[in-house]
């Protein structure tokens, strides 16, 4: 099922015109209605629990605030516009049938509570790579608690296309609903690729023939590589998808004490740091 809402949450910082750009070539790709929703916190989630400020302290916080919030939606307005107009997406509050539509919200409050919470509402979530590759609570809320496929995208991406998909494929639960997720973009691809690493096979291959029978249920033709790790988790993946110049990375995310394995098993950290290609995970 193609998605019908897709969500993008936005914050200020570096390469900001490019993170807008890049979620509505995602949503365009999809045809479908993209809300880039910008939140912004307020006055008391800044002060400590427990500590109790003078009325008229509030009062010219809360004034410095709300010209604060004028500012920012205008900033992001106009790039917002501006994107849209160039890649031709129709500014919209609701969806118009066979039409690539968006539409910019704002909500105040504290981010990853926002967006852990709104992200619930919508088909897939679109989620630009943290800087340097380290995880914020806003990027862990919609990849962890949003309950939805995510698609991450490099803070620049010029284009989106998925004639080449890769899956690095371990077994687990999060991949699965990955793959199940990803399994329209699949269907229109030229080249699906499923890699995983002995790790993963220590049984036998039989895991591997039950993902290939199962994709090609789906009329999915596909190819089978076992990569070799290295010391660098999540090394191994991006290497693959790179040299075969792969458009999109289907894989797992998952963990016990923030996002601390992803795709391969391996280290966020390092994927998300280096990776020019879009993620389709699942959690």
């Amino acid at each position: 099922m193609s998605p019908k809402k897709m969500l993008f949450p936005v914050g200020g910082g570096d390469e900001l015109e490019s993170r807008i750009n890049g979620a509505l070539l995602v949503s365009k790709h999809f045809n479908t209605h993209l809300e880039v929703q910008l939140s912004e916190a307020t006055v008391s989630s800044g002060v400590p629990t427990g500590v109790v400020l003078p009325n008229e302290i509030v009062d010219k916080l809360e004034k410095i605030q709300l010209d604060n919030l004028k500012t920012v939606m205008s900033t992001h307005r106009h790039i917002f516009d501006e994107c849209c107009k160039k890649i031709a997406i129709v500014e919209s509050e609701t969806p118009i049938n066979n039409q690539a539509t968006a539409h910019l919200t704002m909500t105040v409050g504290l981010r990853s509570t926002i967006v852990a919470q709104q992200t619930k509402f919508c088909d897939m979530v679109i989620a630009a790579a943290p800087q340097k590759g380290v995880a914020t609570a806003t990027f862990e809320a919609a990849v962890l608690e949003s309950g939805k496929p995510v698609m991450v995208i490099p803070r620049a991406m010029k284009e989106f296309k998925t004639d080449k998909v890769i899956i690095g494929w371990n077994n687990s639960p999060e991949v699965a609903r990955a793959v199940s997720a990803a399994i329209p973009l699949m269907k229109e691809a030229k080249l699906v690729h499923i890699v995983s690493t002995k790790a993963y096979t220590t049984e036998s291959l039989s895991r591997i023939r039950d993902l290939r029978n199962y994709l090609a249920m789906h009329d999915i033709e596909t190819t089978f590589e076992l990569i070799k790790t290295t010391f660098i988790p999540g090394e191994a993946l991006l290497k693959t998808a790179n040299e075969g110049k792969f458009d999109l990375i289907v894989a797992g995310a998952y963990c016990k004490k923030g996002l601390k394995e992803m795709m391969l098993g391996g280290s966020s950290r390092y994927t998300l740091e280096h990776t020019k290609i879009p993620a389709l995970v699942s959690h």
